[in-house]
């Protein structure tokens, strides 16, 4: 195996999923800004997800819409202004 090709930072971090609240412990090179506490009474580099493989419809087979911008709530706005013109 050819020496000094492989990152430094290669360290373990928790994913935490915002939408769903599950968290992984994955090894990862990810930049992160905080620190968590994890199952085993250590601490870990923690990094914040929207959505992850524990609340995406396509694996959890649940539809549901997850809008962390306020995508929906515009597009009503819109429609309904766009309907009230006619």
């Amino acid at each position: 195996m050819k020496k000094d090709i492989h990152p430094q930072n290669y360290r373990e971090v928790i994913f935490a999923d915002n939408s769903s609240g599950t968290k992984f412990l994955i090894p990862s090179t990810i930049e992160t800004k905080s620190v968590e506490k994890w199952t085993d009474g250590k601490e870990y580099p923690a990094f914040h997800v929207e959505i992850s493989s524990a609340s995406h419809p396509f694996y959890t087979n649940e539809a549901k819409t997850i809008d962390t911008a306020g995508r929906v709530e515009k597009f009503k706005t819109r429609q309904s202004k766009a309907k009230a013109k006619n």
